[in-house]
């Protein structure tokens, strides 16, 4: 029997978790999950393409968005903006077909007030050391942007109670394997599929 309705899948955890790592190979791997893209008004780092990786919008439009009420989510993050277009996600899970949001921890609580039917996976690295050497290795951001991400990384810690799942990232395809088994299981509870004969 097939769901109606698809799934959500809200990714998020600190800056420098590896979650962007683990969403681009687990889309690799489940091709009919769709990844919502995200808006943001920080500066594009050098391999990002916009549309692919983020809607890059000025810091006036994006405000307009939120005015329009036309962002599903949106926080403010180390000094920028970052949000999700709520038309897109919406009509995919409409159309039934699973979606993936890569998003920030102040985000995803957002959306798990509106689709508290969401399944909400929150990434760490190994250790504290583990995240700042991989935020530091990114060399993305200067001194004062990386220790207000190292600061707001501990502060995001806080949360994991609030999430569905943890997933350790010590490693990218035992994370992935482990995201996987979570959808397929998510897929499979009773209460996605109410059995009609």
């Amino acid at each position: 029997m097939e769901n109606k309705t698809g799934l959500l899948i809200v990714v998020s955890g600190p800056s420098g978790a590896g979650k962007g790592t683990i969403c681009r190979v687990l889309l690799q791997q489940m091709p009919d999950l769709k990844y919502s893209v995200s808006m943001t008004t920080r500066d594009p780092r050098l391999e990002e393409e916009e549309g692919v990786h983020y809607y890059f919008y000025s810091r006036q439009s994006f405000k307009e968005l939120v005015e329009r009420e036309e962002l599903l989510e949106w926080a403010e993050f180390c000094d920028n903006y970052y949000g999700t277009p709520r038309f897109a996600v919406e009509q995919a899970l409409a159309e039934g077909r699973d979606i993936l949001l890569e998003i920030e921890t102040q985000g995803a609580l957002q959306v798990k007030n509106k689709f508290p039917k969401g399944v909400f996976i929150f990434i760490i690295p190994p250790s504290l050391e583990v995240l700042a050497e991989r935020i530091r290795n990114r060399g993305t951001e200067s001194e004062e942007d990386f220790g207000k991400r190292i600061a707001i990384a501990a502060q995001e810690l806080d949360y994991i109670n609030l999430y569905d799942y943890v997933v350790v990232n010590d490693d990218v395809s035992a994370a992935v394997e482990k995201l996987k088994s979570i959808i397929i299981a998510e897929k499979c509870r009773t209460s996605r599929n109410p059995v009609i004969f």
